[in-house]
């Protein structure tokens, strides 16, 4: 499993398909469109052990997602701060004007980062202020458990468990093709805290009755989110299986564009014009005392941030 993410990794940073481009957080991103990874489970858990993995945030936020939550008091009950800074930006505005917190704070600063801080702790502790101001929008946990769509015929909204029809699917023709969870609703995104960045899942399953998981993800930070979305859904693969009383198979990762952020300000102008010589010197590697001496080059040469 290690080495399909670092072989991944690798053709981020050195594939000719790659680029450097804005990122949607002020920096610069190294990025890749289109990839993909399997991994067999019968084999063994894909979790990733070249980096400390946080696995019991991981588990809570796939639990939370299963139960169609989407309010964050439950990350927070269970120390899982993953989904604070998306739902106290998303809330920040209505606070501000109720007065809950000042006016002007400036993203990233100490002052966003101490406001931000004291919600998730007012969330964890105060039932009412969790219920008016902790939840994060029509994320996840709404679209595959409470998906909602206007019934013509009824004219009345309608839910629809997509999670549980995925289940019930499966056991009544295990290998169809039109088994899928769908996390992407146009007419919700804008309401998001955060738009949906692993955004349908499809599942199928052979007469043997060998399950498998297949996840298209959009946007992929290679280095924070790739690892944790891995074992997730190797987790839900699992739950699924168990579910449809099945036996987890393999679990297939799509790729849209996965990335490495960069840097910020003039650090980010010197790694976009020198971006192709980068690529040159990381193709090159093959053992860790030549990587370290990208890692001089890059130190040697950079501006500072700023």
């Amino acid at each position: 499993m290690a080495q399909q993410y670092l072989d991944h990794s690798r053709a981020i940073l050195t594939s000719e398909r790659s680029n450097f481009k804005g990122g949607s957080k002020g920096s610069g991103i190294i990025s890749l469109f289109g990839y993909q990874n399997e991994y067999d489970l019968r084999k063994g858990y894909p979790l990733l052990t070249t980096k400390k993995m946080f696995t019991s945030s991981m588990f809570h936020e796939t639990v939370w997602f299963l139960r169609g939550d989407t309010n964050i008091k439950y990350l927070e009950d269970n120390n899982c701060p993953i989904w604070r800074p998306d739902a106290f930006q998303a809330n920040l505005p209505g606070m501000q004007k109720e007065g809950i917190f000042p006016e002007g704070l400036v993203k990233y600063s100490a002052d966003w980062d101490k406001a931000m801080k004291e919600y998730g702790q007012r969330v964890k502790e105060d039932p009412e202020f969790a219920e008016r101001w902790g939840d994060a929008g029509p994320i996840y946990g709404k679209q595959w458990r409470r998906w909602e769509y206007f019934d013509h015929e009824k004219g009345v909204f309608v839910e629809i468990d997509q999670v549980g029809k995925m289940i019930e699917g499966l056991k009544k023709n295990p290998t169809g093709k039109k088994h899928i969870v769908d996390s992407w609703n146009p007419g919700d995104t804008p309401r998001m805290s955060l738009p949906p960045c692993h955004v349908l899942y499809q599942a199928t399953a052979n007469e043997e009755g060998e399950l498998e998981l297949q996840l298209y993800q959009r946007s992929c930070d290679q280095f924070l989110g790739v690892p944790f979305n891995i074992a997730s859904y190797a987790a839900l693969t699992h739950v699924i299986a168990k579910g449809a009383g099945m036996i987890p198979k393999t679990f297939i990762h799509t790729f849209g564009d996965s990335h490495f952020y960069s840097s910020i300000g003039k650090r980010t102008l010197w790694h976009r014009e020198n971006f192709k010589e980068l690529q040159k010197r990381v193709r090159n590697v093959s053992a860790r005392e030549e990587y370290l001496e990208v890692v001089e080059w890059i130190n040697k040469n950079a501006p500072s941030d700023g």
